[in-house]
């Protein structure tokens, strides 16, 4: 199923998000616990990030991405980045994808990083967009930033080059991390006056940690609020008590959402289940009234 006829037919999809282990880990297996893990949490479809680099041969993302759909019967989404893929790379991972009974497809750019020279053949993830979709076997779902990509000028102009994503063939949207609600709300107030109309999925990030937080945010240019900046003032220095704040700002934060009729919620499991099935368990009658 496509990612988009989920939300034709669901009044609310929640979905997870989880990262292939790292290569020199050599241990796929271990991802497979998390899933079983994850599972518990009946999530409507699981995705699963590009590797580093963007270097198919070490890439697990189409393996881990077809178990998930072909063993767990769960709907799968792959990543698929661009930013160092030729058009020859990204038609073999198309192929790869397809004989393995992945029909959805997070269409990215992806981070440039200094030390890997990035190919010319897809400046933009539009550029990426537009070669799947006149491939035409996948769903596409794309991304959006809430608070204006950080390498835009301004929010009206990010929405913009949103708009032309959209009608290049994206038909769902995973919003990036954030953490006040009132500037999802905002967000989405926008972009459908810009007559964007796909189904948008807010995408929260659990805080466990506030070192990998702040990495996080001066990645993709959220801002922290007031309250939270509090809790990992408070907390600095004690993990476990941080690590319980942050479930707990994300429990309100994703009630709040539901309760103000959001779409869905893609909760970034981070690969821990524990951390993940918490949140789940405190937001479980909500989502119950929210699918109906």
């Amino acid at each position: 199923m496509f990612i988009h006829q989920m939300f034709e037919e669901k009044p609310f999809v929640f979905s997870l998000e989880i990262f292939p282990p790292k290569k020199k880990s050599g241990n796929i297996q271990s991802i497979y616990q998390t899933i079983e893990a994850l599972l518990n949490m009946h999530p409507d479809f699981i995705s699963v990030t590009f590797g580093a680099g963007g270097n198919l041969a070490d890439n697990s993302t189409c393996e881990i991405a077809s178990t998930i759909k072909n063993k767990y019967g769960v709907e799968s989404v792959a990543h698929l980045t661009c930013v160092n893929s030729s058009r020859e790379d990204v038609a073999v991972m198309l192929d790869r994808l397809y004989q393995s009974n992945v029909q959805n497809i997070l269409a990215l750019r992806g981070d440039i990083n200094p030390d890997i020279p990035p190919k010319k053949d897809f400046l933009y993830a539009s550029d990426l967009v537009r070669v799947i979709k006149q491939d035409g076997r996948f769903g596409i779902s794309g991304g959006c930033y809430p608070e204006c990509h950080c390498e835009a000028p301004d929010l009206e102009t990010d929405i913009a080059h949103l708009k032309e994503k959209v009608d290049a063939g994206v038909s769902h949207l995973v919003s990036q991390l954030f953490f006040d609600n009132d500037i999802m709300f905002s967000f989405l107030e926008k972009i459908r006056a810009a007559g964007i109309t796909v189904p948008v999925d807010a995408g929260i990030m659990p805080v466990a940690n506030k070192g990998q937080i702040e990495r996080m945010v001066s990645m993709c240019g959220a801002s922290i609020p007031p309250k939270l900046a509090k809790l990992l003032n408070r907390y600095e220095h004690d993990e476990l008590s941080l690590k319980s704040a942050g479930i707990d700002y994300a429990i309100a934060q994703i009630v709040d959402l539901i309760e103000h009729d959001i779409q869905g919620i893609h909760l970034y499991s981070m690969n821990n289940p524990d951390v993940a099935m918490r949140i789940y368990n405190g937001i479980e009658q909500a989502i119950k009234r929210r699918r109906g």
